[in-house]
Parts: C-alpha cells; structure tokens; sequence
C-alpha cells in the first residue's frame, strides 16, 4: 500500500527558498513591500514546487480570528429554512466568512450537542433560525455571550438582534386579499403557537383584520403537522358548517399548506372553486397545484444575507444598541384565491 506523501510545512517552504520562515509567513500574510523581489520569486516557485497550502484555521487562530460563523436551523427539511441558509452562505463569501451549519431535527440533545460545538469551534457569531427551538436552548446560547441573531423570532427578555418578516403586515394583506375577493367565512390554520412570536403576531393580526371587516367571519385552529386525522376534520368541519359561504382557508406556513393541500384533495375540495386557500411561505410546487395556489412570499435570500451582516456588525460592536429588521412579504396570487 502506497503511503500518501507528507503534506508540506512552512518550514520546508522556507528550506526550498533558501530563507527563514518570517520571511516565508509575512509573503503569506501579503507584507510584500518588505521583501526583495527576487526573495519574493524564490518563495512563489517554492510554494508551487511543493504544492504548499497553508492551514486557515491555524492561522485565523493566531490572528485571534477563525472567520468562523455558525448556524443552527431547528429543520432543514423546510424549505424556507434552505432558502434562508442559501442567503447567509452567499453573504459569507462576499465578507470572507465560512459557515459551519447545524440541523437540530428539532432534538433537544442535538440542540444542545450543538450549541457546544459551536463554541468549541471558537466560531466568531451565530445565527439561530429559531421558530422551532426551545426557549431554554436559546438561553444557554445567549449565556455563551457570543454575537448572534435570531431569524423571525422575538422572545420576551432576550437582548439579542432579530431579523425576519414583518408578520403582521403580511397577515394583514392576506386576509383582506380574501376579504375584498368575496370570501366571508376565513379559517386560519397554524401549528401550535405556544410562545412563538411569529404564529402568534400572523394569528393576532388575522383577528384584528377581520374584526374590521363586518361582513366576514374569521375562526382558528391549531393543529400539529403530524396530526393529519385532526386537520381533516378540522377542514370538513369548517367547510360543511359554512357551505353557504363562500369559504378561504389560510395556512401559517408552507409544510402546514402542503398538509391542507393533500386533505382538501383527499376530500374532493377544489381550491379556487370549492374553498380558497392562501399559504404563507412560497413553494416550488405552489403554481403546480389546480390552477395554483396563491403564497404570501417571503424574501427568504435578503433576510439570510441581512442575517449576517448584523452578525458581522454585532462582532465588530459588541456593545451597540440590539436591532430589529423586518421586511414586506409579497403576496403571489394564483388560481386558489380567484375573486367571485
């Protein structure tokens, strides 16, 4: 068996230029102006004749810098989830930063697991798509006194800076969008919203919006994503109780939409024609349903990307005023909202 080569060191850069190494580390470092062209030659041949390649983390830890950023998302099966990543990693490269990505599965030990990590890795900042996690989880992470942010989530007496959607103009222009479209009996649907801002704040506005609109009448459920026998009597309760009207379901995220989707189906319900249906989250099979279903869009990229430049800036001014950011949603309407 062919034993692989030993991987070449500062040192044997140094031996093949016929220099020392604070010479071979300052060309590394781009202190060029310093050394003599033809030093200069003989380091960048010797470099290339050895295929030398110096190790990052080493020397990010000497300059008390890894430029190491982490991310903990509670589910990376959702696909906002993957679309949020796709920004922060996009902004890394630009700022000159590697992401090192965690995906709790919603799993308290791994939430924990990987808080712990994290800081091993001496990771710079951290940014923690949160709707899922726990709140205990997220005070140990602000316990590490790290600079982080949160993605669309607030939580009460936790000094830390949010970026995410503004959810209460969003459900404020889905549901009038129903409301001015002829549909007078609206059901909203979310996962248990417990202490999550995000599904609280969606649900509160719904409320508000329709106690401003007399002639429409507004109700809500709570239903777990696996509970699947309960949301399809949820559904042909609302819809059989109000089969006079004319009916619109509204679901708080793009997996609880998906869910409503296949139990309307199942029920023979035609969205746009049967009963409307509006989703939070824009997915990529939502113009592919019927004659399409109608999204309140997020702009996922900008919030990952604004993510972590307030990471960045949390890293270079710890003790600057927390900040919150949220951005207008777009709604995309297809078929399963059509006016009467």
């Amino acid at each position: 068996m062919t034993s692989r080569p030993a991987r070449a060191t500062i040192s044997d850069v140094a031996r093949a230029a016929g220099t020392g190494k604070t010479s071979v580390s300052r060309y590394l470092n781009g202190e060029l102006d310093i050394l003599s062209p033809a030093l200069k030659e003989r380091i960048a041949q010797a470099i290339a004749a050895l295929d030398y390649r110096p190790s990052q983390m080493a020397r990010s830890l000497k300059r008390g810098r890894t430029r190491l950023i982490g991310l903990i998302i509670a589910d990376i099966t959702n696909a906002y989830s993957v679309e949020i990543m796709c920004g922060i990693e996009a902004a890394c490269r630009d700022y000159g930063f590697t992401l090192l990505m965690c995906n709790t599965n919603n799993e308290l030990a791994l939430e924990q697991y990987y808080i712990q990590l994290l800081s091993s890795y001496q990771v710079e900042g951290i940014i923690v798509n949160a709707v899922g996690m726990r709140e205990e989880e997220l005070g140990r992470l602000q316990q590490s006194r790290l600079p982080m942010t949160l993605i669309d989530r607030k939580i009460a007496d936790f000094d830390c800076d949010v970026i995410g959607l503004d959810n209460h103009e969003a459900s404020e222009k889905v549901t009038r969008h129903l409301a001015d479209n002829g549909y007078t009996a609206l059901l909203f649907i979310s996962e248990p919203i417990g202490s999550v801002n995000t599904r609280r704040e969606r649900l509160e506005t719904f409320r508000q919006t329709i106690a401003a609109c007399p002639d429409v009448e507004g109700e809500n459920a709570e239903i777990a994503l696996h509970q699947t026998s309960e949301l399809s009597l949820c559904l042909k309760d609302f819809l059989h109780r109000h089969r006079h009207q004319r009916c619109a379901i509204i679901s708080a995220n793009g997996p609880l939409t998906l869910q409503v989707v296949k139990e309307l189906q199942a029920q023979a319900v035609v969205t746009g024609t049967d009963a409307g249906l509006v989703g939070f989250d824009e997915m990529n099979w939502s113009s592919l349903v019927g004659s399409g279903i109608t999204t309140l869009k997020q702009p996922t990229h900008q919030i990952g990307y604004r993510a972590l430049q307030s990471v960045i800036h949390r890293i270079k001014h710890p003790d600057a005023e927390k900040t919150e950011q949220f951005f207008s949603g777009e709604l995309v309407v297809r078929g399963s909202s059509q006016p009467l």
